[in-house]
């Protein structure tokens, strides 16, 4: 007779590598470190004021992201590269956060002249994305354009003129709080950078 059983022991949930997270304000992504009542966050940058319209033919705007921390990238249904994986590690987001209420899930269509709401519809179907949870957006191309370059500084091509012609596509998670301040930039493609995302989420809603 053994005495004694195996333990198994059970993986450690990753944390936050801070206490409270850093804000970002311009592409180079440098960290400020202001405290939650700093009067700097008034004038501090913010994701501005959008309509686009979801999988569901639902307009989405500043008002369902009230009070709402939430994660954004950009991606195209016909995307034979990157978007799969960034997709399906959006889909991992999902089911870890299922059940938390003030988080949601914004994925901007970079080609919204081909994505439409139906399109969209069928490759929320596929990818199991949960209405509510997780909005894919379409809508005004210069509207998307503009929040991914200049509101979420969503790209890397820093010091290169882009114009609204050029395509925009990136790997970048960002993930923004209920003020709609930036707190992180994570590379979507990057399992340890997705479970940082996860730990960093959490502590954003302890805020």
């Amino acid at each position: 007779m053994l005495l004694g059983a195996c333990q198994v022991s059970q993986p450690k949930e990753k944390q936050s590598r801070v206490a409270s997270l850093p804000y970002y304000n311009e592409a180079t992504f440098t960290p400020n470190w202001l405290d939650a009542n700093s009067p700097a966050l008034d004038e501090f940058h913010r994701i501005p004021s959008f309509k686009l319209i979801n999988q569901n033919g639902d307009t989405i705007s500043e008002l369902n992201l009230q009070n709402k921390v939430f994660i954004a990238d950009f991606f195209f249904t016909t995307c034979p590269g990157i978007c799969p994986k960034m997709t399906d590690n959006m889909g991992l987001l999902q089911e870890e956060f299922i059940e938390q209420k003030d988080l949601i899930l914004l994925s901007y269509s970079v080609t919204p002249e081909t994505d439409s709401v139906s399109v969209l519809k069928e490759y929320a179907i596929n990818k199991g994305v949960q209405s509510g949870k997780w909005h894919l957006l379409t809508g005004s191309r210069k509207t998307i354009y503009n929040l991914g370059r200049n509101a979420y500084f969503i790209e890397e091509d820093l010091g290169v003129k882009k114009v609204e012609d050029d395509f925009l596509h990136t790997e970048n998670f960002v993930l923004i709080d209920r003020n709609k301040h930036i707190r992180g930039i994570y590379n979507g493609l990057n399992k340890s950078s997705v479970e940082q995302l996860m730990a960093d989420v959490r502590t954003l809603l302890l805020e």
